[in-house]
């Protein structure tokens, strides 16, 4: 019987494993829209009733680490 249990563990740690990867692919591509568009903006032309909102983005964006960053960019390039 332990290893009946062992195998559901095992194929449900491997679906929630597979749901957590999806969610970081997902997480990424929004991360790097959101590098992508704060590296364009040009803050000066913002509305003031955004600004507060776009320097909270730029500072989240320019808080995750290098590697992150990355990853981020590379999930939004599309192949030419």
């Amino acid at each position: 019987m332990t290893v009946v249990g062992e195998s559901t563990g095992t194929f449900m740690l491997g679906k929630e494993l597979d749901i957590l990867m999806a969610e970081r692919a997902r997480l990424l591509k929004v991360a790097g829209a959101a590098a992508q568009f704060v590296a364009l903006m040009e803050s000066r032309a913002l509305p003031q009733s955004v600004a507060t909102e776009a320097e909270l983005l730029a500072e989240t964006v320019n808080a995750l680490s290098e590697d992150t960053l990355r990853d981020a960019l590379a999930s939004i390039t599309r192949a030419k």
